[in-house]
């Protein structure tokens, strides 16, 4: 596996040596959220230092014992910051080089301090206020306390008010990549995908190397009906773009029962899992990112690549938008669904270790630390 993966590495370096001036346009949307990074006290020591709880498991077993009675836990706040599945991941693009369009909730009123920074890469347009997450995280995973109500003013009509139909099919139709990203935690998502279904795909030219990327963002606590409604409109837009369903781990899984094809008690492999999903879903590609590697089948052909995997990550929240950005940036580029998969794990790697997003630059530097790190 390991000489598989140095030659994938070594041809992805070869390519982005060749491609290092980027042109390409993207609209991404349409979330946007403060958030705010969190670690969890364990033992404080003094008035400055205190020593954290580490696992969620660790964090899961404090709660339980509080049942019954009641507890303190003292959240030390470590930095706020852009967030988002729609923010992130497109602040990876943009630092790639693309040229983005970002349609949000980024500010009603006014652009919120911490998407500042964004709007020098991007060219905004905002249509709420952000929602709030409290991202408690750990070395295992992350929990995400999230505040939003005022995204319910993410909506079509409210989309066709401060952008326009005619506006928003001429942003589309000139960009490359079309981003659509946190259907789970924007009530109104599927009824935008219906507005675009019917008053944009219409008028929109076919071609062939435009991609579609859409990110349910975790549909645990939704209704199963809806989850299979969202589902099915994907292949809606197959007319005019190729489309890519993005999924973590847990995601696929939580897709899987309700397709009745895994379940809790029968887990299936993921290799298999994906295959089903697949089958289920009239799309182009699939592509699932676990942690410590990802997967993917486009076309009906499957693809599998290790991923750089680090045990104690600077930053966790934002890892998965990062790999979703590379993998849709190496698809833009041309690059085949190995090498995309290889350039999303490599991204999403430099970001846990480096707490943000890789230039082009940064990302061939990587790849040559991750590929003499196999020897």
């Amino acid at each position: 596996m390991n000489e598989k993966l140095k030659t994938d590495i070594n041809s992805l370096i070869t390519f982005l040596e060749q491609h290092n001036n980027v042109n390409i346009n993207a609209v991404m949307g349409l979330d946007g959220f403060v958030d705010q990074i969190l670690h969890v006290v364990k033992t404080r020591t003094d008035s400055n230092n205190y020593i954290r709880m580490e696992t969620l498991s660790e964090f899961g077993d404090f709660i339980s014992k509080a049942a019954g009675l009641s507890s303190n836990v003292e959240f030390i706040p470590l930095q706020s910051k852009l967030g988002g599945n729609g923010p992130i991941m497109s602040n990876a693009l943009s630092t790639y080089g693309l040229n983005i369009n970002y349609i949000g909730a980024l500010g009603e009123d006014s652009i919120n301090p911490v998407f500042i920074e964004m709007s020098k890469k991007c060219n905004i347009i905002s249509i709420s206020n952000p929602g709030l997450t409290d991202a408690v995280e750990f070395l295992d995973g992350k929990l995400m306390i999230g505040k939003r109500e005022c995204l319910k003013d993410v909506n079509w009509n409210k989309i066709k008010e401060k952008v326009g139909v005619e506006k928003l099919t001429s942003i589309i139709d000139s960009s490359t990549l079309v981003g659509l990203e946190n259907w789970t935690m924007l009530p109104y998502m599927a009824q935008i995908w219906k507005g675009l279904i019917n008053e944009v795909l219409p008028n929109l030219n076919k071609k062939d190397n435009k991609y579609i990327f859409f990110d349910l963002a975790d549909p645990e606590n939704r209704l199963k009906s809806d989850v299979l409604e969202a589902l099915s409109l994907l292949k809606e837009f197959s007319s005019k773009f190729n489309v890519i369903l993005g999924l973590n781990e847990k995601e696929a899984y939580e897709i899987g029962e309700i397709f009745g094809v895994t379940s809790q008690e029968n887990k299936i492999p993921l290799k298999n899992l994906i295959i089903e999903l697949y089958k289920r879903l009239s799309i182009n590609t699939l592509v699932i990112h676990p942690v410590k590697e990802a997967c993917a089948v486009c076309n009906g052909k499957y693809y599998y690549t290790p991923g750089p995997y680090e045990p104690n990550p600077k930053l966790t929240t934002g890892a998965g938008d990062n790999f979703n950005a590379g993998f849709c940036f190496g698809q833009v580029l041309g690059l085949s669904t190995q090498l995309s998969l290889v350039l999303g794990t490599a991204t999403s790697g430099y970001y846990v270790r480096n707490a943000k997003s890789p230039t082009l630059k940064d990302i061939i530097t990587f790849l040559n630390y991750w590929e003499n790190s196999l020897n």
